[in-house]
């Protein structure tokens, strides 16, 4: 079963239809059981929207590189705490 934990690590994939369809069907279960993981799926929904119809100038490819190497950094330091 799909946790908490695992579904903030995909939540992104899921949004963007990126999952295989057991991931997806993994997601929408935990999803109807998980008040709070609704809520958060549906607030990245709602942020990465918003980003989207107010990006106007393409990314910095390197700005963008960056963002991943510390969103991987925080992830696996939160693994490890």
């Amino acid at each position: 079963m799909l946790m908490c934990r695992d579904l903030a690590e995909i939540a992104s994939d899921y949004i963007d239809g990126e999952l295989t369809k057991p991931q997806s069907l993994a997601v929408r279960m935990h999803l109807m059981m998980c008040k709070h993981c609704r809520s958060f799926i549906g607030n990245l929904r709602a942020s990465t929207e918003l980003i989207q119809a107010h990006s106007y100038a393409e990314p910095d490819e390197e700005m963008m590189c960056r963002i991943d190497q510390r969103i991987a950094e925080a992830l696996k330091a939160r693994k490890k705490g």
